[in-house]
């Protein structure tokens, strides 16, 4: 009777542990809480290592300067204003596209938004320059076109 009693509770320790450190994640198969914590880091850095780095909004300004301002023959003044209206409208459009409406808001908004960062850097410009910008953003809009124009002009 007492090896009975002795091997029932042998059995019940010996199950009882297995139990316990399956829970938190020192055998078993790993799904208790200990592992699951070591797991979710683990997924979390991973996630942040798939998610694109954002391109930072001077990076952007600065090469969309770099590329209009032989074809403007911008002065420095100049330069610095439009490079201050094009950040303030990137950061802008990015709050737009963030917002949580309907596609064709968005594409509405961002067309304002255009529109008016367009309007604030031809009140910048003289009239060449007007007259080249608003020319580069013809070939822009439609670049099929005004790649056969060139051709056709050399």
């Amino acid at each position: 009777m007492k090896l009975i009693q002795s091997l029932l509770i042998f059995a019940f320790v010996l199950l009882s542990t297995n139990t316990i450190s399956a829970q938190y994640g020192n055998g078993g198969y790993g799904n208790g809480y200990g592992s699951n914590r070591r797991m979710n880091s683990g997924m979390d850095q991973t996630r942040a290592i798939d998610k694109p780095k954002e391109i930072p909004v001077e990076v952007t300004v600065g090469k969309i300067i770099e590329k209009i301002k032989p074809e403007l023959s911008l002065d420095a003044l100049q330069e610095i204003a439009i490079s201050n209206i094009l950040v303030e409208s990137i950061k802008t459009q990015g709050m737009l596209i963030k917002a949580e409406v309907s596609q064709e808001d968005k594409i509405k908004n961002i067309q304002a938004l255009s529109e008016v960062t367009d309007r604030k850097i031809m009140e910048l410009l003289n009239k060449d320059q007007k007259e080249k910008y608003i020319a580069m953003n013809e070939e822009a809009k439609n670049p099929k076109k005004s790649k056969a124009k060139k051709k056709a002009k050399q």
